[in-house]
């Protein structure tokens, strides 16, 4: 039997501020635990929320890269109810008036491009941490009251692939404009995935189980997937499908239920009302959204015409933002964009793997890339004896003057070349047979003779059409 498989996601992105979303508190992560919390986020008698101004710049910034309609009146509402891990037994978020709605993401899929509707964007303030032991719980309260913008999507993702791609435009997109870090694996971008199947064409949706906090884009699409057909051999076998707060376990690739759910939770929301209304100057949002960083879709574009890179060799650049960032500073110095990013995809990114470093933690100079692809193009070394100066490069040193010390300077001089090429010539004369008999590959063996000979210092661009024109005088 076919089915119709229906995905919605909610994203808690932390927002990049130094201080909380309604006190003065130190946002914290790494830091020794419950040093940065303060009576405002515990929700001490007497104590009164600031909203964080920041927050709410960053939050309009994400609904304008994201293509939200913006409300500028900004009010805020308390959400109740009791749990450990929420110091004042009520979260301040906006359930009823929310920052933005109404936004899409478009993503990329093997029919082509797809937009992903997003239905709100709403601030809120982060809970506390738990840590479960054996017999025994621990509290983290640092996190507690870190400023949040939940993102809620339609449901217009069909497959794991789709809600992969929709989870990393977003990341891409929150950390190009610096309105989070979006590290997953550090819990300040976090995902909890809805899915649910139904019989192909089917006008009702089928009930939906949702998988918490997925830490990983890979994880996403593979929980989704399995949750997928676990569902799918609950209905082939009679059952029903029950609605469920499942986890996915990255051991075994299974989701597993965490608690059944029998209903909604009635929260008793109402107005915060220790935050009167706020109403955003239009100039305000206007400056906002003028100075906003550019995003990495018009990154990718400007690259493919402005350069003429390949989509998938851009695709991989744009990813990392501090390589992209790398390449614009490189190209500040050489026209050659194609060898920019060749270099920095291959090489340069292999030695950053291997030795555990990004771009910007070495002393890796962006001049110094220009520099190396300039002695490549002049023909004053070959690819292959570049190659051997990376560990230099890496280290911030002037490729030139490494090449030199290193006796890595290639071979251009015709006159030098021309003798080579005649001693290796007057020394192979079975080679010299094999050409005439219309064997290609004696120039191949012959010019590696003469590489060899070189010290592989030799040009051989021009071994090779030396010895070609040498073989043509001796027929």
């Amino acid at each position: 039997m076919e089915y119709d498989v229906t995905i919605g996601i909610e994203i808690h992105c932390q927002l990049k501020t130094t201080t909380k979303m309604f006190s003065g508190a130190p946002t914290s992560f790494g830091r020794k635990a419950n040093t940065c919390v303060n009576e405002i986020d515990l929700g001490h008698p007497g104590t009164l929320p600031e909203v964080n101004k920041e927050a709410v710049r960053k939050a309009i910034m994400a609904c304008t890269a994201l293509h939200l309609d913006i409300d500028p009146l900004v009010k805020f509402d308390r959400k109740n109810y009791y749990y450990s891990d929420l110091p004042k037994g009520f979260q301040i978020t906006q359930q009823f008036h929310p920052i933005g709605r109404n936004g899409y993401v478009e993503i990329e899929t093997p029919e082509g491009k797809k937009k992903i509707r997003i239905e709100r964007i709403h601030m809120e303030e982060d809970t506390a941490k738990q840590f479960h032991l054996t017999r025994f719980s621990l509290l983290d309260y640092n996190r507690a009251g870190t400023p949040l913008i939940e993102i809620v999507s339609k449901p217009d993702m069909h497959n794991g692939a789709e809600a992969e791609a929709y989870v990393e435009a977003l990341r891409q997109t929150l950390y190009y404009i610096g309105v989070s870090d979006c590290k997953m694996e550090e819990g300040s971008m976090r995902c909890d995935v809805n899915v649910s199947i139904a019989p192909k064409g089917s006008k009702v949706l089928g009930t939906k189980n949702e998988i918490k906090n997925l830490n990983s884009i890979s994880h996403i699409g593979k929980a989704v997937d399995y949750e997928v057909e676990r569902q799918k051999k609950v209905l082939e076998a009679g059952e029903k499908v029950l609605q469920e707060t499942r986890r996915f376990d990255e051991k075994t690739g299974t989701t597993i239920m965490m608690r059944r759910k029998e209903g909604n939770v009635d929260y008793k929301f109402f107005p915060e009302p220790n935050i009167f209304p706020i109403r955003l100057p239009d100039e305000w949002i206007r400056d906002i959204q003028a100075h906003m960083p550019e995003l990495p879709s018009v990154r990718k574009e400007r690259y493919l015409s402005q350069y003429g890179l390949s989509e998938h060799d851009v695709s991989i650049l744009i990813a990392n933002k501090e390589m992209a960032d790398f390449f614009e500073e490189v190209i500040k110095y050489t026209k050659n964009a194609k060898a920019a990013c060749n270099w920095l995809l291959s090489d340069i990114s292999a030695w950053l793997n291997a030795n555990e470093k990004t771009i910007d933690s070495c002393g890796l100079k962006p001049e110094n890339v220009a520099k190396l692809i300039a002695l490549i193009d002049e023909g004053k070394i070959s690819n292959a004896q570049a190659k051997k100066l990376v560990d230099d490069l890496m280290a911030g040193r002037d490729p030139e003057q490494a090449a030199e010390e290193k006796g890595l300077k290639q071979v251009s001089d015709t006159g030098a070349i021309l003798a080579m090429v005649n001693e290796v010539l007057d020394a192979n004369p079975q080679a010299i047979e094999d050409f005439k008999n219309g064997k290609k590959r004696a120039v191949g063996f012959l010019t590696g003779q003469v590489m060899k000979k070189s010290r592989g210092q030799a040009n051989p661009a021009l071994v090779n059409k030396t010895i070609q024109e040498e073989l043509n005088k001796r027929i």
